[in-house]
């Protein structure tokens, strides 16, 4: 009887118990809304206008580098800006040379990180031509651009991020903001 009662003991805890294989959550990322942008033009003060980010707020730049034409359009609810550059190019080749060989500097100089530069030129409405780096990895600036008249004007932009947010986590506001920055070059132009 002991046997038995015994063997009834084993058989309900060997079919009673179900073993589970353990599989661990994935990672979840940041939920982001993103709402369509809408776009205004630019305050008619700058040698360019174009039009921006209805989103954003345009901060003058305070960097040690007084320039009177340099502005962030920073977004506050993702924490990042769009910095826009501009020099005079004045009819000098030489200063178009130096201003492209900074613009590539700069971009090359978060080659650190990246483990992918991928330029491509963009044909704008108004007929010039704007370069455009995206940059793969884990950098602070994932898009860039450039695009001049050759004679006149010269406009550098570049998107940074101030969080210490992983790029893949990120992706789809980057992506939000480059249709943005390629918004701004589309309807770039120059004052003269």
């Amino acid at each position: 009887m002991r046997i038995l009662v015994g063997c009834i003991i084993i058989v309900s805890l060997l079919t009673g118990c179900e073993t589970s294989t353990f599989v661990p959550k994935p990672k979840g990322y940041n939920r982001i809304e993103l709402s369509p942008s809408q776009y205004v033009p630019l305050p008619d003060s700058f040698p360019y206008q174009f039009e921006y980010p209805q989103a954003t707020t345009i901060i003058l730049d305070k960097s040690w580098i007084s320039e009177r034409y340099w502005i962030d359009l920073h977004y506050e609810q993702y924490n990042a800006d769009i910095q826009i550059t501009y020099k005079r190019v004045n009819n000098s080749r030489e200063t178009l040379v130096e201003l492209l060989q900074d613009s590539y500097k700069l971009t090359s100089e978060h080659g650190v990180k990246a483990y992918s530069i991928d330029e491509s030129v963009l044909r704008l409405p108004s007929g010039m031509n704007a370069t455009l780096m995206e940059l793969s990895g884990e950098v602070p600036s994932q898009f860039q651009f450039h695009v001049t008249d050759s004679t006149k004007n010269f406009l550098r932009g570049a998107l940074y991020f101030k969080t210490s947010t992983a790029n893949d986590s990120l992706r789809p506001v980057i992506d939000h903001i480059k249709l943005d920055m390629v918004h701004i070059l589309n309807t770039l132009k120059w004052d003269e």
